[in-house]
């Protein structure tokens, strides 16, 4: 026969229930970096992406673990349709104003001198993907695991020419070469992290490129390999003298100059008058303040963080 427990024993069974439930953990979500969503949030603010049928906001994306978005874009084309991408990217805010940059700034101007045409198409690599850095199981998440990284495989020309930076980056002729080293040169000027063929065995067939935080300040760039010289255009004097690189951009070597890039820049206003450009930025790629210690940026970038 079971025995009552006598009324005077319940304040005391009651407070040993409650200091054992004290001394449980219980697990909760693990959260993404407030920088990241600041980030986003302040690219949709300041309006630096139009919405248009090539643009368009989608669902959040919340996970698995930190993965993932607050407010993703799908994207299938670029500069208001003129340049597509050869499958859907979904990439967060920032990333999206600084590709539509980019391609004003660097690769388009590159094209026309080189080729005498524009870029049609981007053949993307990836864009979001749940994954650690190279696809490597157990390493540190990448950028791509937030859409705030493109792995761009080549380029579709006007004519319908194809660039691929697995064949060309060696085995291209000469204007094909150096159009490939002046668009990575130049997105190092634009994306935080840039990995192109030679930077390591897992960047040997694209150009990687991400707006992950590194150094203390959550400026500091990664540019590898070291952008090289490369001829001028045809016609174009090689005397020109151009613009050096960000002295806070980490190549392991001093920036060679680029007799093209001066006049890339000279020309582009009047190249491009037509074109859809992005709203202006007031302090750079990243206009918000980061939150956090400055120890937590790099946990998930793209690349092992400076010792």
């Amino acid at each position: 026969m079971a025995r009552r427990v006598p009324p005077y024993l319940f304040p005391v069974l009651t407070a040993l229930s409650l200091a054992a439930l004290s001394g449980c953990s219980f697990p909760t979500k693990p959260q993404r970096p407030a920088w990241r969503a600041v980030a986003e949030n302040a690219c949709l603010a300041e309006k630096r992406v139009q919405f248009t049928a090539y643009v368009q906001i989608a669902n959040e994306v919340d996970g698995p673990g930190i993965c993932g978005l607050t407010r993703p874009l799908k994207v299938t084309a670029l500069q208001n349709g003129a340049v597509n991408f050869n499958a859907t990217a979904t990439l967060d805010c920032p990333m999206v104003a600084e590709l539509d940059a980019w391609l004003v700034d660097v690769v388009q101007p590159a094209a026309l001198a080189r080729f005498g045409q524009s870029v049609v198409q981007i053949n993307s690599m990836g864009s979001y993907a749940c994954r650690g850095m190279n696809a490597q199981r157990g390493a540190p998440l990448s950028e791509h695991s937030f859409g705030n990284a493109l792995d761009i495989g080549g380029f579709v020309l006007a004519d319908g020419r194809e660039i691929s930076v697995v064949r060309d980056w060696t085995q291209g002729d000469e204007q094909v070469r150096d159009f490939l080293a002046e668009v990575h040169g130049g997105s190092c000027r634009h994306f935080s992290t840039v990995l192109s063929p030679g930077s390591n065995m897992f960047h040997y067939n694209h150009i990687h490129v991400d707006l992950a935080m590194h150094g203390r300040g959550g400026t500091r760039r990664i540019c590898k390999p070291a952008p090289r010289d490369v001829s001028p255009p045809p016609g174009q004097d090689p005397l020109l003298e151009a613009r050096a690189m960000d002295d806070d951009t980490d190549t392991g070597e001093t920036p060679p100059r680029s007799a093209f890039d001066v006049q890339a820049s000279r020309e582009r206003a009047s190249v491009f008058a037509a074109a859809p450009m992005p709203p202006p930025r007031p302090n750079g790629p990243r206009a918000f303040a980061p939150e956090g210690s400055p120890k937590d940026w790099d946990l998930t970038s793209s690349i092992g963080r400076r010792r």
